[in-house]
């Protein structure tokens, strides 16, 4: 399996340069697929790649006393741990470290379980190599990518579920909010979408949190794709 660079993300708004050196490691099994995202990384301005390994155990292994990435990209068919069960087990030690699946899938099982899991993007491997760079600063940043395809079925999924629960309680604000969250918006672009300030945005990303009684922006996706928002 080869990444293909031929076929693109979506156009997302320009990612501000972040000053800050971006660690990314690469969980992929294909030698040749692995390689080429270490070395396109390690010429990226403000970016780096130490770690590049082939199955989540010898990921586990690799960060064991060492630098914790910044931002994972990971497979989901590995071989030995899969990469929707090595999320979970990465973001039960390291919750704060952001993962990007990088894969051929397009069930909307696996996408489910993927966000569910705690990932914060979704790409599929045809996204050509600048728009991968574009999605790890996007995380970086606060954001969370995702393929054209996957976004589209990230919304019709949740189209057909918007109907709030009982007591969910939020207001149109609120769940014009939620929506672009699980579009992948992040908390700047969200501002100039709804003309407000960041500030705004933080406040009314708190009252959701209070209301829905969760801690994090993968939870509000996780609730919003089992249709709960």
């Amino acid at each position: 399996m080869t990444v293909s660079h031929e076929y693109g993300m979506y156009k997302a708004a320009p990612v501000p340069y972040i000053g800050d050196m971006i660690r990314v490691a690469i969980v992929e099994d294909d030698r040749e697929v692995r390689e080429a995202l270490r070395d396109f990384c390690n010429r990226q301005s403000g970016m780096t790649c130490e770690t590049a390994e082939e199955s989540a155990e010898g990921f586990f292994s690799s960060i064991k006393g060492a630098s914790l990435p910044d931002v994972v990209l990971m497979d989901i068919g590995l071989p030995g741990l899969s990469g929707i069960s090595a999320i979970r087990l990465l973001k039960d030690e390291h919750p704060l470290v952001n993962v990007i699946m990088l894969t051929v899938y397009m069930d909307p099982h696996k996408i489910f379980d993927s966000l569910c899991a705690g990932a914060s993007g979704y790409l599929l491997k045809t996204t050509p190599f600048a728009e991968i760079r574009d999605a790890i600063q996007m995380v970086y940043a606060g954001g969370a990518p995702m393929s054209p395809p996957i976004a589209r079925k990230v919304i019709e999924h949740f189209q057909r579920k918007s109907t709030p629960l009982p007591g969910s309680d939020l207001t149109g604000r609120e769940r014009e909010i939620v929506l672009g969250l699980v579009e992948g918006l992040s908390y700047k672009m969200l501002a100039s979408r709804m003309n407000v300030t960041i500030e705004t945005i933080r406040t009314h990303i708190k009252n959701i949190y209070q209301k829905l009684q969760i801690h994090s922006k993968a939870e509000v996706i996780s609730r919003s794709l089992r249709g709960e928002i």
